[in-house]
């Protein structure tokens, strides 16, 4: 049996997914201070909140969330600032509803399975304005309470499309003329901004810290570039190579 919630810690992650009409709340479980602290941080009158809420005490509250994690099968960690959200899955969106676009900015994350490193990717991609992020079905990070935690609200401001294949998406990508890049060490050719912040339509793609791109994607790609180290330190970790990439492509 499928999980049919989501389950958000985190202020800022709990104000955006408030703020997100796509969803529907079942309840907001909070002590009276981590209310009060919602409040506060980001200008939200509690009597006015669009969902239930539910004051508990703070070992309760914990308690509860444990369960709640237990249910759905991923690891518990403390609940921070004593509430959480529960409330309706993310929406997520089919490939074909942005190929046919004027200007699309794509990122494609293949084999990013760490928790940490995907919500700050998703941050970034949110700061960059991208358009959607793809993330296949397996072998990825999942949409865990941790990691909205960590993303910060970033789910909520960033399309995201889940695809079981990923190379058959990229070779969607690439028949809609949209320029694919892929990020890779291996290349000779290096990642600069020139001839790509002019592009209108590109999908920029990242692979797993240890292995990069898979072989299945990276055949696909239609430019594999490489970020250039200036010292002794020859790699970076994916998210920060991620922002940099970013900026590349898609700053101004």
């Amino acid at each position: 049996m499928g999980v049919d919630f989501d389950l958000i810690f985190g202020l800022h992650s709990i104000a955006a997914a408030l703020g997100n009409t796509g969803r529907v709340h079942e309840k907001l479980v909070a002590t009276d201070e981590g209310l009060v602290e919602l409040g506060r941080k980001h200008k939200i009158n509690p009597k006015n909140l669009p969902v239930k809420v539910e004051i508990v005490s703070s070992h309760q509250l914990q308690e509860n969330a444990k369960k709640l994690c237990q249910y759905m099968d991923v690891e518990f960690t403390r609940v921070p600032s004593q509430i959480y959200l529960q409330t309706s899955p993310l929406e997520t969106y089919q490939l074909s509803e942005f190929l046919k676009a004027p200007e699309c900015r794509l990122l494609a994350l293949d084999q990013i399975t760490d928790v940490h490193n995907g919500a700050a990717i998703l941050r970034s991609a949110c700061f960059y304005g991208v358009t959607a992020v793809l993330i296949p079905s397996s072998k990825s990070f999942g949409l865990t309470p941790s990691f909205y935690r960590i993303a910060s609200g970033a789910t909520e401001y960033v399309n995201l499309i889940r695809v079981s294949s990923l190379s058959k998406a990229i070779a969607q990508i690439n028949n809609a003329g949209i320029q694919t890049v892929g990020l890779s060490e291996h290349s000779s050719e290096n990642l600069t901004a020139e001839g790509l912040r002019s592009l209108k339509r590109i999908c920029l793609l990242l692979g797993a810290e240890e292995t990069g791109l898979s072989h299945a994607v990276a055949r696909l790609v239609q430019k594999n570039l490489s970020l250039p180290s200036q010292g002794e330190i020859k790699s970076l970790n994916v998210a920060s190579a991620a922002a940099i990439a970013m900026e590349k492509c898609f700053g101004i």
